[in-house]
């Protein structure tokens, strides 16, 4: 994913770029002539700002306007025209939702850092402090070198974002810049039109929806959909316009009923018609496998009244004149959605059977929906009296701050975020009645974390609806949910595969990175000293060596080295050949990891590791079985049996993940393995069965039971806890001789 402007030369749009004064300017391709400039005015957005911004603001817009004009001069854009007339067009953008004189004069600023080498400090003295961060937070890391470029992409939209969090103004005046983009990107290749729309389409879209956006949320949608789907994108529209003169007959016969009918109950409301995006009409088709001819409400009716009350007035109205389509009226005024959107929203039986989408709201509610935080202002965060929307938003924003601490990377901070973008919530209750949203597929662990990072590290068991429940059951709207503490508690590995939040993911990922960090630094270096041993290398470093890997992988120490390599954020052998490119050493001769894995030492595995070493839940190596161990990004080296299925399928993905190990010879502990066993469903089986396990020095922590109705047995599943597989054939044998079992075997993945 790139995360660069497309409108600079970064992003792949041929501009010529003004040479600020005593600096030669580049040199335009000469494959691809570049036209003659067109003229830029400022007139359109003065007369905008001068509705509601003082002379004295004007004067100052204009002051850096001329700034802005002066450091781009001589830069064109792809079309031809001025490149000064794209901040312009940006800054009015932003005039359309009356943001401040900071703000309209940032928008005019915004690309002076990034494409024209000016220094912050030159705004803050011309500009004052409030521009020059709002233009920072905009600008990129150019100066800064990246080991890749996804990381340098990462790092961009980590500053954007954090930038966010203390001003929202600076993701208000990135959207306006995006959309401005996304109106002019005809001009692009094709290639690079699907690269930004994706782009667009992965981050922008998300972002303008959790901040209530919705007029560029759809307008973003449309135009990413046009870019990266031009055949379905025209076929669609061709449809559409072909239906509209079908349909104007309907929507005129249902609005004036509706009106009539509103009048009729003396409600003063605005009834308007809408055409649903194109992008949404695709999204149904795909998701339903419907043809376009089966979409039928391609048309929604807004009903916009004065009051509340009104809203369920008119809703009672509207299911008097049409049938209203059961399981399909939704009230997001008695609980708003996260991102402080309200209306009721139901779907009614028209005429000619077609159904039709009815929202309604009060005028308040219309311009919360259409402006979202644009419509409130987040960044007078003194101000007592925030709204709930603020609020809300406020949280979030904050929350970006909180994810940032326990992050280690640039990559992993977007990985975080990335999850809490997503537009469908579910909305629980805590046991005194407060509204908690989260995202669609939430755990009672991400409820916990939510509340508070002490919470969900302490987060023991979970009560849904007063009954007890899994930390993996999947959150429906409605739940009342209580979380059940115990100070001793931490956090487990396995909690990743199932939360999702960001901000529960962050919290579990840095409890499991300073915990057991010992343990952690010690796998590291023996892990770093095997890979160094395959080279031919001593894994004692010279200091000068070690003060470069050092500089060039932005460690503090070794020790953090080893502890990133022993939780599997950093790989062994690409570390190794880190160290023989600053030894002299020729990296492209080097295979970055052993043809044959058995070439390694085995790392020894005793089971009582912790952290830093895990047996593998789906297939429960014990003592005696061949093992074989893969190192998992935060999880550290999880540990398999050679003929697991599940680490088979995995090793053809990356094979590079994959070391041998072998078990030690100290083990003073039981472990975890499960059988399965094929009975006769006669009375006293299950006893005779639970006591011969005993017996035999096992002690049972699960036990499951499946009926086989068709073959009058039962099949009944154990977990046990055993010392190794000579144990366990034991028990196995003294099993098999109890009257009434079948069969006996242990249960694989």
């Amino acid at each position: 994913m790139n995360l660069s402007s497309p409108d600079s030369v970064h992003s792949g749009t041929n501009t010529t770029k003004a040479s600020r004064p005593g600096r030669p300017a580049n040199k335009p391709q000469e494959t691809e002539p570049v036209p003659a400039p067109g003229v830029a005015s400022i007139t359109h957005l003065a007369t905008k700002l001068a509705e509601y911004l003082t002379p004295v603001e004007l004067k100052r817009v204009k002051e850096a306007y001329r700034f802005s004009d002066e450091m781009h001069l001589g830069q064109v854009r792809k079309s031809g025209e001025p490149y000064i007339s794209h901040p312009i067009a940006v800054a009015e953008i932003c005039a359309d939702w009356k943001l401040d004189a900071q703000a309209i004069m940032a928008a005019l600023l915004h690309d002076v850092i990034e494409d024209q080498d000016v220094k912050k400090e030159e705004l803050l003295e011309r500009f004052g402090p409030q521009v020059a961060d709002l233009v920072d937070g905009l600008s990129k890391l150019e100066k800064i070198e990246f080991q890749s470029v996804v990381e340098a992409q990462a790092e961009n939209f980590r500053k954007m974002l954090l930038a966010m969090a203390s001003d929202v103004r600076v993701i208000l005046i990135k959207l306006a810049d995006r959309l401005h983009n996304m109106r002019t990107l005809g001009v692009m290749v094709p290639a690079k039109k699907r690269r930004i729309a994706s782009e667009t389409m992965e981050v922008y879209v998300p972002i303008a929806h959790r901040l209530g956006l919705n007029d560029i949320y759809r307008e973003l949608q449309d135009l990413s959909f046009s870019h990266l789907y031009p055949l379905r994108y025209r076929t669609l529209s061709k449809a559409i316009k072909s239906a509209r003169g079908n349909r104007r007959e309907v929507v005129k016969k249902i609005l004036d009923a509706v009106k009539n009918q509103l009048a009729t109950a003396g409600l003063p409301a605005e009834v308007y018609g809408r055409e649903k995006t194109l992008y949404g009409i695709y999204k149904k088709m795909r998701s339903k496998h419907l043809s376009f001819s089966q979409v039928l409400d391609v048309y929604g009716f807004r009903v916009v009244v004065d009051t509340v009350p009104n809203c369920y007035v008119a809703l009672g109205s509207l299911h008097a004149l049409y049938k209203p389509m059961p399981g399909k009226f939704k009230d997001y005024i008695a609980i708003r959605k996260i991102n402080g959107y309200q209306s009721l929203h139901t779907t009614l039986i028209g005429p000619y059977g077609t159904p039709v989408e009815f929202q309604i709201r009060t005028q308040e509610m219309h311009r919360t929906a259409e402006s979202g935080v644009a419509a409130h202002w987040l960044y007078k965060t003194g101000d007592q009296n925030m709204t709930d929307l603020q609020q809300r938003t406020h949280a979030w924003l904050q929350s970006l701050l909180d994810i940032q601490q326990q992050t280690g990377d640039s990559a992993e901070f977007l990985e975080h975020v990335k999850v809490d973008l997503f537009p469908d919530s579910v909305y629980v209750f805590t046991p005194k009645s407060k509204i908690i949203a989260l995202p669609r597929g939430a755990t009672p662990l991400d409820f916990a974390y939510s509340i508070h990072t002490g919470i969900g590290d302490h987060t023991v068991s979970v009560k849904i609806n007063h009954e007890p429940a899994s930390l993996r059951t999947e959150l429906r709207n409605g739940d009342i949910v209580e979380i059940e503490t115990d100070p001793d508690s931490r956090p487990s590995p396995t909690w990743l595969s199932f939360v999702r939040t960001g901000k529960a993911r962050s919290a579990i990922r840095h409890h499991l990175r300073t915990i057991n960090l010992n343990e952690s630094v010690e796998l590291g270096q023996e892990l770093l000293r095997q890979a160094l041993a395959q080279l031919s290398i001593k894994a004692e470093l010279a200091p000068s060596t070690v003060d470069r890997l050092l500089a060039e992988s932005s460690a503090k120490s070794m020790d953090e080295v080893y502890a990133d390599i022993g939780i599997g954020k950093r790989m062994p052998a690409l570390v190794a050949r880190h160290i023989v490119s600053l030894l002299g050493g020729d990296v492209t001769t080097v295979p970055a990891q052993p043809s044959n894995g058995s070439e390694l030492d085995p790392v020894t595995i005793y089971g009582s590791e912790g952290v830093a070493v895990q047996l593998a839940p789906c297939c429960l190596p014990i003592p005696g079985d061949h093992i074989i161990g893969q190192l998992r990004r935060d999880q550290g080296l999880v540990v398999h049996t050679a003929d697991c299925s599940q680490a088979n399928r995995l090793r053809l993905k990356e094979p590079d993940r994959w070391i041998p190990a072998q078990w030690g010879t100290e083990l003073n502990r039981r472990f975890d393995c499960r059988i399965r066993l094929l009975i006769n469903n006669e009375k006293g089986i299950l006893a005779r069965v639970a006591a011969e396990i005993g017996e035999s020095d096992a002690n049972i922590t699960y036990v499951g039971m499946d009926e086989d109705d068709e073959h009058m047995m039962t099949q009944l599943r154990f977990t046990i806890q055993i010392k190794d597989r000579v144990h366990l054939a034991h028990l196995i044998r003294n099993l098999r001789r109890v009257a009434g079992v079948n069969r006996v075997e242990r249960e694989r993945a």
